[in-house]
C-alpha cells in the first residue's frame, strides 16, 4: 500500500511531537509514525532536564501552563570538584531568568504533547508503526513501515527522523561513535536536607555525578562511572548504596535517606557526518547523542525541531526537502550541535583526567569562573539557548 504525505515525521517522542505541533501552528499538515502504542510513555518517571530556552519553546506551543505545576525549577547550579575547594555557583537571578532550567518527568511531557496532538486534526498520528526502511531520493523520501501486520509505504516531500536513532540505517548517512566505557546510573533519591531548587554537578576522577531537584524535597541522581563499577552499584542493597553515594558525593545535602528504582545505560558520543539527505532531515538524538554531563541532549533536539519548523514554514512547499532548504537547516544548526558535542566531551575529558597537578588547576579554574561574571553569562546563555544564546 502506497500513499503520500507532504511532511512525514518518524518518531513521536518529545522532539518529533514538538516538531509536529510547531509545523501545525504554521498551518502545515503532518503525518507522524510512532513505534509505541498510544500512551505507552505516559507513566514514565524518568527525569528530563529542560533548559530555560526549552521552557520558552513549550510556552510558545501553549503547553507550559499545564507543565509548570509538575516541573521543579533549578534556580542555582552548584559546580564543584571532589578534593578541591574551588567551586562555581550559577544563579538564575544573576542572568535575568526566572530559572536556569527545570526537571520534569518524561511521562508528564508526553501527556501534554499527546493531548495537544489529539486536539490538532491536521496532525495524523499512526501509533504502533514499525519503520523498516527509509530511502531518500532526488524527488522524495520513502518510508516503509508495518502497521497492524500490513506493510505500508509513505512517500514524502520531506521526511524527518526524530526517533532517537532507532530507525534503520539510511544510505549516505554515516555515524561516528565514541564509546566512553562508562555507564550512567539514574535514580530518585531522598535526602536529609531540602534541595532549595539547587542542582549539583560534582566532578570526580571516576566520572561526574549530578543531583537535580525533583519534587518538593527529592533529587534525581545521575551517577557515572566505569561499567563494572556501575554494575556493582546496581547490585548493592539500599543501605549499602546510600552509604556509597554519601562517600562519593559528600555532605552538601546531608544524609541520603532513600533511593528509588536504579537503572543504567551506556554512555557514548555519537553523531552523523551529515544530518540531511535528499528530502530527509535527521534531528534530536537520532542526529547526535551526547554525554549527560551538561544536560544538553534533549534541549538541542528541541531546538532542532523548532528551527526546522521555522525553515519549513518560511519555504515554499515546492522547496521542502530540496537541497536549498536542507542547506539552510544544516548551516543554521551545525554550530549548536557541534558545540554541544564538543562541550560535553571536553567536560568529561578534562574533569575525569587524574594527571598530577591537573586537579589543582581545575579547582583554580572553577574558583576563577565564579568571580568572572561575563564568562558565567556566556556559559548560561549557551546552555539556555544554544549557539544563538
Amino acid at each position: 500500500m502506497k500513499s503520500d504525505s507532504n511532511i512525514l515525521i518518524v518518531g513521536g517522542g518529545p522532539v518529533g511531537a514538538t516538531l509536529a505541533l510547531a509545523l501545525q501552528a504554521k498551518g502545515i499538515t503532518v503525518t507522524m509514525l510512532e513505534a509505541r502504542e498510544k500512551g505507552a510513555s505516559h507513566q514514565d518517571q524518568r527525569a528530563l532536564a529542560l533548559s530555560y530556552g526549552s521552557r520558552l519553546i513549550l510556552q510558545r506551543l501553549g503547553l507550559w501552563a499545564e507543565l509548570e505545576p509538575q516541573a521543579t525549577a533549578i534556580n542555582t547550579v552548584h559546580i564543584s570538584q571532589r578534593g578541591s575547594f574551588g567551586r562555581t555557583l550559577l544563579q538564575a537571578k544573576d542572568h535575568g531568568q526566572s530559572a536556569l532550567g527545570y526537571v520534569l518527568a518524561y511521562g508528564a511531557l508526553s501527556v501534554a504533547l499527546d493531548r495537544a496532538l489529539d486536539a490538532m486534526p491536521e496532525v495524523k498520528v499512526i501509533n504502533s508503526a514499525e519503520v523498516t526502511v527509509v530511502e531518500p531520493s532526488q524527488s522524495h523520501a520513502s518510508v516503509t513501515f508495518k502497521h497492524e501486520g500490513i506493510k505500508q509505504i509513505l512517500r514524502s516531500q520531506l521526511a524527518v527522523l526524530a526517533d532517537g536513532g532507532r530507525s534503520p540505517n539510511v544510505s549516505g548517512l554515516n555515524r561516528e561513535t565514541k564509546e566512553y566505557g562508562h555507564d550512567a546510573l539514574t535514580a530518585r533519591v531522598q535526602c536529609e536536607l531540602a534541595h532549595d531548587n539547587i542542582a549539583y554537578e560534582r566532578f570526580t576522577p571516576a566520572g561526574p555525578v549530578a543531583l537535580l531537584p525533583n519534587g518538593e524535597r527529592d533529587f534525581s541522581l545521575v551517577w557515572t562511572g566505569k561499567h563494572e563499577v556501575v554494575n556493582d552499584l546496581l547490585n548493592l542493597d539500599e543501605a549499602e548504596f546510600l552509604t556509597a553515594l554519601h562517600q562519593h558525593f559528600g555532605d552538601r545535602v546531608g544524609r541520603f535517606l532513600g533511593v528509588g528504582k536504579r537503572i543504567s545505560f551506556p554512555l557514548k558520543l555519537s553523531h552523523l557526518n551529515s544530518v540531511t539527505a535528499p528530502h530527509l532531515v535527521v534531528i534530536g538524538n537520532a542526529a547526535q547523542t551526547m554525554h549527560p554531563v551538561a544536560g544538553q541532549g534533549l534541549n538541542v533536539g528541541l531546538r532542532d525541531a523548532w528551527e526546522l519548523a521555522d525553515i519549513v514554514g518560511a519555504s515554499e512547499s515546492s522547496a521542502w526537502g530540496a537541497e536549498s532548504m536542507l542547506k539552510i537547516y544544516r548551516e543554521g544548526r551545525i554550530a549548536d550541535s557541534k558545540n554541544g558535542l564538543l562541550f560535553t566531551d571536553f567536560l568529561v575529558n578534562i574533569f575525569t583526567n587524574d594527571i598530577v597537578g591537573l586537579s589543582k588547576l581545575r579547582g583554580i579554574g572553577l574558583g576563577l569562573l565564579d568571580i568572572a561574571q561575563p564568562a558565567k553569562n556566556h556559559l548560561v546563555n549557551k546552555m539556555s539557548f544554544g549557539a544563538r544564546g
